[in-house]
């Protein structure tokens, strides 16, 4: 039962109408006893700022941030943690006092997906595939994590190279077309790869990218951070093949849950978010 203490947390994006997140993290908070509601925001880009001082004025507890307000709501904030800052997107914002503070909790989700299959990232050799807005969350995580290095397999090498500049200070990463020899031979090399293309999404789930995924070591993990279907062919295939798999949905569940942690101070019923996740995709 909602009172006149409830807080008010929510989803700020253009359009909303089909995220999960509402039915999530309203599950983990009434499991969790915690008088809170979490609700669509659904705003159109040109009201961002309005929507941003209107959220504050109400004294909005905090608010996760989607598409297309992820890099414009960063001047809009107080302070920004340092993964926000790195990656240049907030998807998370916590009222902090007065102040809102942006974070970005993609980083953690990411990181809970290799948890999840069991990988220690540190000192490996990880091929990622894609420089889009996920590669930046995913190529902060690895180099937080102290991969060896990190080789990007990309359709377009010149325009993924502003993406690998960004984040040189921070470690070893090269960026080659993914028909290019060298890739081939990372590939061989490989003990972890990583899809952050939307190739292989619903609906287009017979598409995969273009890479030889026999040229892996049969050790090397396999990870797609899509979600839908629940099995993209490049995991079929890598399956297939023998090699240990892991798909978005603990990522999705693990930067909801490091959310919901940020604003209530109390760790989320994970397993049950997960279920609530899976249904709403069916």
């Amino acid at each position: 039962m909602f009172t006149g203490r409830t807080k008010n947390l929510g989803i700020l994006g253009w359009p909303v109408e089909h995220s999960l997140s509402p039915a999530m993290q309203n599950a983990a908070l009434q499991k969790a006893g915690l008088d809170y509601v979490y609700v669509a925001l659904p705003v159109q880009p040109k009201h961002l700022g309005d929507a941003v001082a209107g959220l504050r004025h109400m004294g909005f507890a905090g608010w996760n941030v989607t598409i297309p307000h992820k890099s414009e709501i960063l001047p809009l904030l107080d302070d920004v943690h340092e993964d926000a800052r790195v990656i240049g997107a907030v998807n998370t914002v916590v009222r902090s006092g007065e102040k809102l503070i942006g974070y970005n909790t993609d980083v953690a989700g990411f990181l809970a997906g290799l948890e999840a299959a069991g990988c220690t990232a540190e000192g490996k050799h990880a091929v990622m595939l894609g420089a889009g807005g996920a590669a930046r969350a995913v190529l902060w995580g690895l180099c937080k994590s102290k991969v060896s290095d990190i080789v990007v397999g990309v359709r377009n090498p010149q325009k993924a190279q502003a993406l690998a500049d960004d984040f040189r200070e921070y470690g070893r990463i090269s960026v080659f077309h993914w028909a290019n020899d060298v890739f081939a031979e990372a590939l061989s090399q490989a003990e972890l790869l990583i899809n952050t293309t939307p190739i292989g999404m619903y609906p287009k789930v017979d598409d995969m990218p273009p890479v030889e995924l026999k040229r892996l070591p049969k050790s090397a993990l396999v990870y797609d951070i899509i979600y839908t279907p629940e099995k993209t062919k490049l995991l079929q295939e890598a399956e297939r093949l023998g090699h240990s798999v892991v798909n978005g949905e603990p990522m999705l569940v693990g930067q909801g849950a490091e959310a919901f942690r940020l604003w209530t101070g109390v760790q989320p019923d994970e397993a049950l978010m997960r279920r609530i996740l899976r249904e709403g995709l069916v």
